[in-house]
């Protein structure tokens, strides 16, 4: 017999109807799965223990009345921490932000799952303000990858990451702002879907970040999406309402005449580990395989553009960093201080603005480099999972995201980009390749992402604690 862990949102949907499976036995059961990890993976802010226990005896009524709010109705999930959910606080990952007052009310993606049933177990962790892709925080220490407790999650959706790849539950939702959801995805071994911006609304808005479902498989993401990808007038980029079944329109799409880009080297940040290199080599040669039309895609992220790039996010830091009280600042770990004060205490207005218009620029180019093919096949990171109590690859505080150049361009041009697993490393590590496709393009990202899922090699067994 499968174990309750094991099962995925769509099969616990399909027994929750015919009556083989109750909520509550499976929020029970996943509850007791999270107790196993949790002392050594530590991906869990706050456990809902009670409540989500009331949420699935509610779940359980309604299907027994033939009356489930949704698909989803029942469906245990976890949220990330800086998501607000009425009456928790939301520190975003720093002892800077302990003691500050509980949400008054849900962000769009943790209003939309409670409208839909779902069950929340509770939050996931996050490093200090969402930066630097790692799974260290002041404020919860150092979460962990469940292949290899010693090696880092990245981040900043470092507790969903490792969550979803431990079986803490079917769905999970992060958010991403420079490969947020994607470095997880790929260093934990599951499947990531960072949309188009607007296709999930969120609160507050701002350029570049989106909330995306985090799952072991791309089924349960369109799943999740389909519940996600609701307008909400707090959010002013919220795209449209879109009909689209995003988990119904999966299976089938022709691969045959797709152009596909493939791009192993954008020629800044972190050198491309062999293995990364290889894998994201022969999931676009998969693809080509099935009929697909393969060409190679130079780098368009040149060195000035992706310093620029890095200025942004440290002045932005920087500024969140002054607008906190001496006493609180003390609080914010060393590392984080050092990397977002070194350079942008001495930012002009003129140096802003320049970062800043590096983002417009970065969009440009990277809009006129993939139009020409359909979908665009690169690495995620350019390494491995990298030591668990570090807080970027290298540890350098001067030169801290050096392996974000193939995840942040999809964010400031708007288009969808996925994360899949493709094979383990000979050490036993995950590799994803990512697939991002044309603005507006989910369903598609999604599609190819299935197809990849069906094309690749066989898959470890998940890792248990």
């Amino acid at each position: 017999m499968t174990a309750l862990h094991q099962l995925s949102a769509a099969e616990l949907a399909a027994q929750y109807a015919d009556g083989r499976l109750s909520p509550v036995e499976v929020t029970t059961a996943l509850l007791a799965r999270i107790d196993a990890w949790e002392p050594t993976l530590n991906a869990m802010y706050r456990l809902r223990r009670e409540d989500a226990l009331a949420d699935a005896r509610a779940a359980e009524a309604r299907w027994r009345a033939g009356a489930p709010l949704s698909p989803l109705d029942g469906v245990p999930i976890t949220i990330k921490e800086n998501i607000a959910t009425r009456g928790e606080p939301a520190p975003i990952g720093t002892r800077a932000n302990e003691g500050l007052p509980p949400a008054a009310e849900d962000a769009p993606p943790a209003a939309r799952v409670r409208e839909a049933g779902c069950v929340v177990l509770g939050k996931t962790t996050m490093p200090d303000f969402g930066m630097l892709s790692s799974g260290l925080s002041s404020l919860h220490g150092i979460t962990r990858n469940p292949w290899r407790r010693d090696r880092n999650t990245s981040g900043s959706s470092s507790g969903a990451g490792a969550a979803a790849a431990a079986g803490y539950a079917p769905l999970h939702i992060g958010t991403d702002i420079g490969g947020s959801v994607r470095l997880p995805a790929t260093h934990c071994g599951i499947f990531a879907l960072k949309p188009s911006l607007g296709r999930i609304p969120v609160y507050p808005p701002y350029i570049g970040r989106v909330a995306g479902p985090m799952t072991r498989s791309v089924g349960d993401a369109a799943l999740l999406l389909n519940v996600l990808a609701r307008p909400d007038a707090r959010d002013f980029m919220s795209l449209p309402q879109d009909a689209t079944d995003y988990a119904a329109a999966l299976e089938g799409r022709a691969l045959k005449g797709l152009r596909i880009g493939l791009l192993t080297d954008m020629g800044v940040g972190l050198p491309v580990h062999a293995e990364v290199r290889a894998a994201a080599e022969a999931a676009a040669q998969a693809l080509a395989s099935a009929g697909a039309t393969l060409a190679p895609l130079a780098p368009f992220l040149g060195a000035e553009l992706f310093d620029g790039v890095l200025r942004f996010f440290e002045a932005r830091s920087y500024a969140d960093y002054r607008a906190l009280a001496p006493e609180r600042r003390a609080k914010v770990l060393p590392f984080i201080v050092e990397w977002c004060t070194h350079r942008a205490r001495h930012f002009s207005g003129e140096d802003v603005m320049t970062a800043y218009n590096s983002l417009v620029a970065l969009r440009d180019a990277t809009v006129r480099a993939t139009q020409p093919f359909d979908y665009v096949i690169t690495p995620v990171s350019p390494i491995l999972p990298y030591e668990a109590e570090l807080p970027c690859p290298g540890n350098d505080p001067h030169n801290a995201l050096p392996h974000i150049a193939f995840t942040a361009p999809a964010n400031f041009s708007e288009q969808p980009a996925a994360s899949i697993n493709w094979q383990a490393s000979a050490e036993g590590l995950p590799i994803g390749v990512q697939v991002i496709g044309r603005r507006f393009d989910d369903r598609g990202v999604l599609q190819v992402a299935r197809a990849l899922e069906q094309l690749r090699p066989a898959q470890a067994p998940w890792p248990e604690p």
